[in-house]
């Protein structure tokens, strides 16, 4: 499933009210994904669609859904009927609904503001939620867990995309350099916020990837769980089924 996750030098920053930020650079936010990643961060949104449960109409929920990049990725697939995106960041959703409206979904595909240890939503109502490169901002991440297994129907799934660390040592060392001295440079810049690309690799650093991520979507009941490595260990997508 991965390599467990080896120990950092990144002391994890605190997460209190990190929508707050996610604010601030907005404007620049799908700019700078698509520049600093080189473009794989689309890839691998796309690539998250091969992991949906197998039947049709699925109800979706996407987590720290920001600028809605996800869901409208995910609403391209025949077996999604209706989507639901939640953030915090209300900034963000402004420019993801603009983004549905001009893509011609806004029957299929809502907005709202949503905390996700604390989601405004029934139990069992979602066949499949998705987060993409937001675990990691929640606050608390076992709460997180337990309220999307809470939201989810049985036979439901959790598709989760997050930022990982690669297994080789020389891909490792390069990465960690470009994500230590380039990212946060060039990200301050072109946002305006250096604060907030200092932030993102330190989450990253800190937070469990691979076999310990694994891990907590086991303590928080999901059955099925699995580990999908992307362009060497840089990103995974994480699956788990509710019983």
């Amino acid at each position: 499933m991965g390599a467990a996750r080896e120990q950092s030098e990144q002391e994890a920053p605190s997460r209190v009210q990190v929508w707050a930020m996610f604010d601030r650079i907005a404007h620049r936010y799908d700019l700078l994904n698509r520049s600093l990643s080189f473009g794989q961060d689309q890839r691998w949104r796309c690539r998250l669609a091969r992991y949906l449960p197998d039947r049709p109409d699925l109800r979706l929920v996407d987590l720290a859904t920001g600028t809605a990049d996800q869901l409208l990725r995910l609403a391209k697939d025949p077996r999604i009927i209706n989507g639901l995106g939640l953030d915090m960041a209300e900034k963000m959703l402004a420019i993801g609904r603009e983004k549905i409206e001009r893509a011609g979904l806004s029957d299929k595909l809502k907005l709202d503001i949503g905390d996700a240890t604390a989601l405004p939503l029934p139990d069992a109502c979602a066949d499949v939620v998705t987060v993409a490169f937001g675990i990691r901002n929640v606050e608390s991440v076992p709460k997180g867990l337990a309220e999307i297994r809470r939201i989810l129907k049985p036979a439901g799934r959790v598709l989760i995309l997050e930022f990982g660390l690669p297994r080789c040592a020389l891909i490792r060392c390069s990465y960690l350099w470009y994500f230590r001295h380039i990212l946060p440079r060039i990200g301050g810049w072109i946002s305006g916020d250096a604060h907030a690309y200092r932030y993102l690799n330190r989450t990253v650093e800190s937070f469990p990837y691979g076999a310990d991520f694994c891990a907590l979507l086991e303590q928080a009941g999901f059955r099925a769980v699995r580990a999908h490595p992307l362009t060497f260990g840089v990103a995974f997508i994480y699956q788990g089924d509710r019983e």
